[in-house]
């Protein structure tokens, strides 16, 4: 890939907890996946919504048009309009997988809020990926990439898809550079977008390209509106939903203008996480106290990005919301609790920037540009 509602540390996506099969007998719920009702939910909503906005600005800030590369980022890689266009070419490009079938779109697309809404994706020869596949919108605000933070910034987390051999399955580095070096239109582009290098074309400077297109990849939306003054842009529902965030503690994770991404956590922190086989952090640390540990997702476009986890446990947002409130607080959250705080997340749904996602047009192969390999 620090809270206390710790509601979606753990949005790490995905699909169903357990179904039971064919001559299987359906398993005990857990106590919070039992009803609870709760007290006058509804008529809580106006009473309950009225947060101190000054203090709630402190908690989320405000959501930047892009996210600038921070000093000792790459070396800054700032944002240029050659950069983005470039980047916006090799997000799309299919020509950097072996067998040209797969690109960064495949598993996290533009067009549905940056994933590509199954438990896990399929990559090279239909090969399933270990984790769900996060979404690429806003994540310039995370403190690392991928759910167990092994890559530092959104360029060092553009190398590794490409050369995985269950994603992309590319060689190495020097063969995506010579596929590239075949295309004529990427020489211009690169020499473009990085003029004052002598080698434009490289796989640092491809990192950095579609790290500068997906730095700007940002979803403004009505709860920001909300943050601006207009508190009409928020139902009453969804205000007494977000009263319920802040008093269960949530941000103690879920904040800053990504409402996530900037901390890790245990997942099971009070009630042991069913799922133990991926120790999340631990693999890249060897730390004991690192297993569990995850990166917080955000939860910007939240009820978009389902199913919800990294082993993609769950596929409705409301036993989301009640699988973290007891796995991280020990708490069951009553339904009409749960209902308010769902309406509050719906309302995290952001613009998709369709003109700066339009897939460009591509430059056109060159006579010694390999074709796809299937093996």
């Amino acid at each position: 890939m620090r809270f206390a509602l710790f509601l979606p540390l753990l949005l790490v996506s995905a699909a169903a907890f357990a179904g039971a099969g064919c001559g299987e007998r359906e398993a005990t719920p857990l106590p919070f996946q039992q009803k609870k009702k709760g007290a006058n939910a509804a008529t809580e909503a106006a009473k309950l919504a009225e947060l101190d906005l000054a203090d709630m600005k402190n908690n989320f800030g405000t959501l930047p048009a892009k996210y600038e590369a921070k000093s000792g980022e790459t070396d800054m890689n700032p944002i240029t309009t050659e950069k983005v266009a470039l980047g916006r070419m090799l997000y799309y490009d299919t020509r950097l997988s072996k067998n040209q079938d797969l690109s960064c779109n495949s598993c996290h697309l533009l067009d549905k809020f940056g994933v590509d809404g199954t438990k896990v994706s399929k990559g090279h020869r239909g090969q399933l990926g270990g984790r769900n596949a996060p979404t690429v919108y806003n994540a310039g605000a995370y403190v690392a990439q991928f759910w167990d933070g092994r890559a530092g910034t959104l360029e060092d987390q553009a190398k590794g898809p490409i050369l995985n051999p269950v994603e992309m399955a590319m060689k190495d580095e020097a063969s995506v550079v010579a596929v590239l070096e075949t295309i004529p239109g990427y020489e211009d582009a690169f020499k473009k977008a990085f003029p004052d290098d002598k080698e434009p074309i490289s796989y640092d400077n491809l990192a950095k390209a579609i790290g500068a297109f997906e730095r700007q990849l940002v979803t403004p939306s009505r709860f920001d509106k909300y943050m601006a003054g207009d508190k009409t842009a928020l139902t009453d529902q969804e205000r007494a939903g977000l009263t319920k965030f802040v008093q269960n503690g949530c941000t103690s994770c879920h904040s800053g203008s990504s409402l996530g991404g900037s901390s890790f956590q245990k997942l099971g922190l009070i009630k042991a996480y069913p799922n133990q086989k991926d120790l999340g952090r631990y693999d890249v640390t060897k730390k004991d106290e690192d297993k569990m540990v995850f990166r917080v997702p955000t939860l910007r476009n939240v009820a978009q990005t389902g199913p919800w986890f990294h082993d993609g446990a769950f596929d409705r947002l409301e036993t989301t919301v009640q699988a973290m409130a007891y796995h991280q607080l020990g708490k069951e959250l009553p339904e009409a609790d749960v209902a308010d705080i769902v309406a509050f997340l719906k309302s995290l749904t952001g613009e998709i920037p369709l003109e700066y996602i339009k897939k460009p047009e591509l430059p056109a192969n060159g006579e010694k540009t390999p074709g796809p390999d299937p093996t």
